[in-house]
């Protein structure tokens, strides 16, 4: 059995990985866009969710795969799947039902960025222009192929035993993160013998907003494990309601301010939108208005909402008793770019939730332009901002800020906090990992991080008794 890994070595992107048995079995586990190499495509970095660009580039012969198991909706794990099908695939996708929800309005959301990309490249009559698209148009993916893509998921049951023939079975365990995340258990029988292996796909963290805490996996043989957070501790150690509080009192009571908190439309905003309705319902906050600028943010809310299920016990509770986890007084979702823009207007303290997370594109960078300036607004940064993003220059404290071709000072306060990010710290990953006996586990690979922190966690896990520990390069073959 053979494992190669061609993505999300030493960065945190684009993960892909290709197992292949000795009966030349080929599973690929996730299929990721790669953000580095969009982000040098288009000059910008981007927001994770919607990629304006994906490389369709494969190391492989797509048609030889046989399947694809899909830990999680991000686009840093689904993104390439369109153009997998595009190039030859025609097998089937296997992932919990809620990623499938997720996937499909993220990889939709992707084509339509994509579609009118390249419409707005079409109408320009520059010739360097129109030379562009037309190498742009065999990488980026359309409508029809997020389709073909959709219409091949298998949604597979979180901890039930899904058998891919007579020797392979994989496992899905809940892994946190985000609705529908998961840990991919994978067991294959060769010549009497079996071989486990999980991949952890992103850890999630304990007592987050809505989702339950990331579960153990049994004993496995090999464990590619996540390593994002694998040199640092969580900053903020207050809890999401509690931090919230704090800042809407500084910011929009105590006087009468904005609040702008960029966001990923697909679950940072639901984690807010249920830590506001907590707020306003148990600790009889002012009905500030709040609104939701961004029309993927509310068809995500609608998958939050019809997976109760498998929300936490906290979150269940909460819907039982006030019948909504997202909806609450003075709470607006914009659905449209005229009433995104005409907030502007509104003269009232407010809270504006938009994308993207990075203040780089979508809505949220029309609200930054229009209050940068504004001594009275806080814009909070909840998640990792790529550098050279908008979010990053803010977070670096530059005086004046180059917004749509105009040079604007930053008088606005800027702010930053960590509890609502959904990656395990080195101390989740830690315990993630000491589920597992060093004595029994034969290798753990470390992917899905930066080469400085997937050297830290190796030392780190070295002090715990895991000595075997691998930093695979891109396109590196282990034999298994």
């Amino acid at each position: 059995m053979k494992l190669t890994f061609w993505g999300a070595t030493r960065q945190v992107t684009g993960s892909m990985f290709l197992l292949e048995t000795e009966d030349q079995y080929r599973i690929l586990i996730d299929c990721g866009a790669d953000m580095d190499k969009k982000a040098a495509l288009n000059g910008n970095g981007q927001d994770e969710e919607s990629p304006k660009s994906v490389a369709g580039f494969f190391p492989f012969e797509a048609s030889s795969i046989n399947v694809v198991l899909l830990t999680h909706a991000h686009m840093d794990h689904s993104g390439n799947l369109p153009n997998l099908y595009r190039e030859g695939y025609e097998g089937q996708i296997l992932c919990t039902d809620p990623t499938y929800s997720l996937t499909n309005l993220l990889l939709q959301d992707a084509a339509s960025l994509n579609h009118r990309r390249l419409n707005e490249m079409g109408k320009s009559k520059k010739q360097k222009v129109r030379k562009k698209m037309a190498s742009l148009q065999k990488d980026l993916f359309l409508e029809k192929q997020v389709r073909e893509s959709m219409d091949n998921v298998v949604p597979i049951q979180y901890n039930r035993k899904f058998r891919l023939g007579d020797s392979i079975d994989v496992t899905f365990v809940p892994a946190g993160h985000l609705l529908g995340a998961a840990h991919i258990v994978i067991n294959v029988y060769e010549n009497g013998e079996k071989k486990s292996l999980c991949f952890s796909g992103d850890i999630g963290r304990k007592n987050y907003p809505l989702l339950g805490d990331p579960e153990p996996i049994p004993q496995v043989d090999y464990l590619i494990c996540e390593s994002t957070y694998g040199n640092r501790l969580h900053i903020n150690s207050e809890t999401p309601e509690a931090m919230l509080a704090d800042v809407i009192k500084r910011t929009c009571i105590d006087i009468p301010g904005r609040l702008i908190i960029p966001s990923f439309s697909v679950g940072r905003t639901q984690a807010l939108l249920y830590t506001l309705n907590r707020l306003y319902t148990e600790q009889g906050f002012p009905p500030i208005k709040v609104f939701s600028d961004s029309p993927l943010a509310l068809e995500s809310t609608k998958v939050y909402q019809k997976n109760l299920r498998l929300l936490n016990k906290e979150a269940k509770a909460y819907q039982e008793e006030n019948e909504s986890l997202f909806d609450f007084v003075n709470f607006e979702y914009l659905e449209s770019s005229k009433a995104s823009r005409e907030v502007s207007n509104y003269n009232q303290p407010c809270i504006i939730i938009s994308s993207s997370g990075m203040v780089q594109g979508g809505r949220v960078e029309q609200h930054v332009a229009a209050n940068i300036s504004n001594p009275y607004c806080t814009i909070l940064i909840i998640g990792y901002c790529a550098e050279g993003t908008l979010g990053w220059r803010l977070l670096n404290g530059q005086p004046t800020i180059s917004i749509k071709d105009k040079e604007e000072p930053v008088l606005a306060k800027v702010e930053r906090t960590d509890v609502f990010s959904g990656h395990g710290d080195r101390d989740d990953l830690v315990r993630f990992v000491k589920h597992q006996s060093p004595e029994k586990l034969k290798k753990v690979f470390l992917v899905h991080g930066e080469f400085t922190s997937m050297s830290a966690f190796q030392q780190t896990l070295a002090d715990e008794g895991f000595t075997n520990v691998e930093i695979p390069t891109k396109g590196q073959t282990y034999e298994l």
